[in-house]
C-alpha cells in the first residue's frame, strides 16, 4: 500500500489520477470480504474553501462507476475530527483547503494514522493533506523574514513561512500548486534557508506515489525535487532542483 500525494487541482471528468489509490483500498477492503471498498474523505471548510462545488464533486468523482464507497466527514476550521472517521474504512483521503486548520483538525488522529498507515491502509493527501502528511509539515507563509519568497496569495493566511510537526507519513517536506501558484520558489527558499532538508513541490493534477519500490509520479504534471548542496563542514551552500516526470 501507497501514500498519494496530490498537489492539487480537480476534474469531475478525470479519476484517473486516483486508480492506483482505489485499487489499493478494494485489496484492503477484499482481505475482509468487503466487495465494495470504503475510504474515508476529510475535509474541513474555511470560508467556504474546499467549495461546496468540491465538496460534493469530489467525493462523487472518486466513487465514480460504483468502484467505492466514499464516507465524506466535513467540519468547520477550528473544529477537531473524531476518531471514529476512520473506524472501519480501507482508504484515507485528507482533502484541501487552509492547510493550517486542517492540521488542527487532523491533531487528535495522528498516532491512529501512523498506526493504520503502518498497516497498510492507502493514505490519499490532497494539496492540504499532502502537506501536512510530511514529518515536518510546510503549512504555508510567504515571507522569511522580509524577504518575499512565493505570492502572497498562496500564504494561507500566515505571512512568515511556517512549519510544524505534521503526520510523519513521508521525511521530507511537500509544497503543493507547484506550477500554477508558484510554490516551487517557497520550497527552495526554505530549503536554503535551512528551515527544511529539501522536499518536493507538487503541480496540480499530478501525484507522487511513495511506496515500497520507486517514487512514481502520475498525471499532467511534475514533481519538483529540491535538495539543499552543501560544502565540507556542512554548510548549505545552494540548491538544487530537478523534476520527476509522469510515469
Amino acid at each position: 500500500m501507497s501514500i498519494h500525494l496530490v498537489g492539487g487541482g480537480w476534474s469531475p471528468d478525470s479519476p484517473e489520477l486516483y486508480d492506483l489509490f482505489v485499487a489499493e483500498a478494494a485489496v484492503r477492503g477484499g482481505a475482509v470480504g468487503r466487495a465494495v471498498p470504503r475510504i474515508a474523505l476529510l475535509v474541513v471548510v474555511a470560508d467556504d474553501s474546499p467549495s461546496a462545488e468540491f465538496r460534493t464533486g469530489y467525493p462523487a468523482m472518486i466513487a465514480s462507476e460504483g468502484r467505492c464507497e466514499v464516507v465524506t466527514s466535513v467540519i468547520e476550521a477550528g473544529e477537531s475530527f473524531d476518531t471514529r472517521v476512520l473506524s472501519d474504512v480501507d482508504g484515507l483521503i485528507v482533502a484541501g483547503g487552509l492547510t493550517p486548520a486542517y492540521l488542527e483538525a487532523v491533531i487528535p488522529l495522528v498516532d491512529q494514522v501512523r498506526l493504520l498507515v503502518a498497516d497498510g491502509l492507502p493514505y490519499l493527501g490532497f494539496s492540504a493533506g499532502a502537506m501536512i502528511a510530511a514529518d515536518r509539515a510546510l503549512l504555508g507563509g510567504w515571507l522569511i523574514g522580509d524577504v518575499p519568497v512565493c505570492p502572497e496569495d498562496a500564504a494561507e493566511d500566515l505571512d512568515e513561512v511556517t512549519l510544524s510537526g505534521g503526520l510523519g507519513l513521508v521525511d521530507i517536506a511537500v509544497d503543493v500548486h507547484a506550477a500554477q501558484w508558484g510554490t516551487l520558489t517557497r520550497l527552495i527558499a526554505a530549503t536554503e534557508a535551512g528551515l527544511v532538508s529539501g522536499g518536493v513541490a507538487i503541480d496540480e493534477n499530478t501525484a507522487l506515489v511513495v511506496g515500497d519500490g520507486a517514487l512514481t509520479v502520475l498525471g499532467t504534471g511534475s514533481v519538483w525535487r529540491v535538495e539543499p548542496q552543501v560544502d565540507e563542514g556542512g554548510e548549505i551552500v545552494g540548491v538544487s532542483v530537478g523534476t520527476l516526470g509522469p510515469a
